[in-house]
C-alpha cells in the first residue's frame, strides 16, 4: 500500500484518526453488507457491463465486494485515507490494489470503467472539491457514479457533534455543469427508514461521459 506525504486539511485529519476507526467499526454488520448490495443492483441498473471500477474513500470494501457480487471478474481498485480501514480493506481483498492516502492525492495513471464515491464528498473541505472532481472525472473511462448528501444549495451540517465536517450540496449537478461531455443516466434515493435495505439518506446520481465505447 502507498502512503501519503501531504499535509492533510482538518477533514483528512478527522478521518484518518480515530473517529475514521471507529467508523469502519461500526460500518461492517450483516445489514450493512446486505444494503450495499441492494444499493449498487439499483444504482447501477442502467449501466451496461463494467469490467473495473475504482472507490475513492472505499473505507473496509462492502461497496467494492458488492460490486464483485455483481460484476463477476470485475477488477478493482480502493483509495482509502484511514491506515486500519485500509488495512482491513487489503486483508480480505488481497488482490485490489489499496492506496493508503487521499483521494486528493492520488496520481491518476490510468482509467477504470467507473469511478465512484459514496458518501466521501460530503466530507471533503468545499474549496478542493474542484480537485476531487478532476480525480474523479479523470479516473472514468465512461461511468461515474456518485452517491452522497444532496441539496440544492451548499450547507453544513453538523456532523455527530462535530462542526465542519460535513457539507451538502448538488455534487452531480456541479460535475455536470463542469464536464460537458458528462450526461445524467440514472438516479435515485434510498430512505434511512426502508424496512429492507436501509442506507443514510444517500441520492445516487449515475453519470456517463458521452461517445465513451
Amino acid at each position: 500500500m502507498q502512503r501519503q506525504e501531504r499535509t492533510p486539511t482538518e477533514q483528512e485529519e478527522f478521518w484518518k484518526g480515530a473517529f475514521g476507526d471507529s467508523y469502519s467499526d461500526r460500518n461492517q454488520t450483516a445489514l450493512h453488507k446486505a444494503s450495499c448490495l441492494a444499493f449498487f443492483s439499483r444504482a447501477l441498473a442502467r449501466a451496461q457491463a463494467i469490467p473495473s471500477a475504482i472507490e475513492f474513500g472505499a473505507n473496509v470494501g462492502l461497496n467494492l465486494h458488492a460490486l464483485q457480487v455483481l460484476f463477476p471478474g470485475i477488477e478493482l481498485a480502493a483509495v482509502e485515507i484511514n491506515a486500519k480501514a485500509a488495512e482491513t480493506l487489503q486483508s480480505s481483498m488481497p488482490d485490489v490494489p489499496v492506496y493508503c492516502k487521499s483521494f486528493l492525492d492520488f496520481d491518476v495513471n490510468c482509467t477504470w470503467e467507473l469511478a465512484f464515491v459514496k458518501g466521501v464528498l460530503i466530507h471533503i473541505a468545499p474549496e478542493l472539491l474542484p480537485k476531487a472532481y478532476e480525480k474523479i472525472y479523470s479516473s472514468s473511462h465512461k461511468y461515474i457514479l456518485i452517491a452522497e448528501y444532496y441539496n440544492p444549495s451548499p450547507v453544513e451540517v453538523t456532523y455527530r457533534g462535530h462542526s465542519g465536517r460535513l457539507f451538502k450540496r448538488d455534487f452531480a449537478g456541479e460535475m455536470l455543469d463542469t464536464y460537458p461531455d458528462l450526461e445524467l443516466v440514472d438516479y435515485g434515493f434510498v430512505y434511512h427508514r426502508d424496512p429492507a435495505f436501509p442506507q443514510d439518506d444517500i441520492t445516487s446520481f449515475l453519470l456517463r461521459k458521452r461517445g465513451a465505447a
